[in-house]
């Protein structure tokens, strides 16, 4: 680490690298860190700043929730209306919907799960077979 002499001859006031930083605010135009001085820093500005900011994002947050909610039932009355208007296609779609379901969940399980364990004793009873018809 460079000594305070090295430092004021080399011109270099910057922090070195392993000097503790304190808590505070970084300047990056600065070549140093520092805590904001006390003249500058007004505790109910910045508490006012923060209170301001979390009023804009409840808004927000109502905002988007009224929104979905209008989207969510803007969709139930158009599926109301198609069924009224429509009411034999609309079962016709859901008994098609039903009906592949069913079939995607029948293919599903047409291959029942065999274990390793399975396997091998069906494998060892069709060679004991083999080998009792050679007999």
């Amino acid at each position: 680490m460079a000594t305070d002499k090295e430092n004021k001859i080399s011109g270099d006031d910057s922090p070195k690298i392993g000097e503790p930083i304190p808590r505070g605010v970084v300047d990056t135009t600065a070549t140093f860190a520092a805590v904001q001085s006390g003249a500058d820093f007004d505790v109910q500005e910045e508490i006012g700043a923060l209170r301001s900011e979390l009023e804009v994002v409840r808004r927000q947050l109502a905002n988007a929730a009224g929104a979905v909610k209008g989207g969510a039932r803007q969709v139930a009355r158009q599926t109301e209306g198609t069924v009224k208007l429509y009411p034999v296609s609309t079962l016709v779609t859901v008994a098609a919907l039903a009906g592949a379901f069913a079939f995607a969940v029948a293919g599903l399980r047409t291959s029942p799960f065999r274990s390793h364990y399975d396997r091998t004793m069906d494998d060892l009873r069709e060679l004991y077979e083999r080998v009792r018809d050679r007999l």
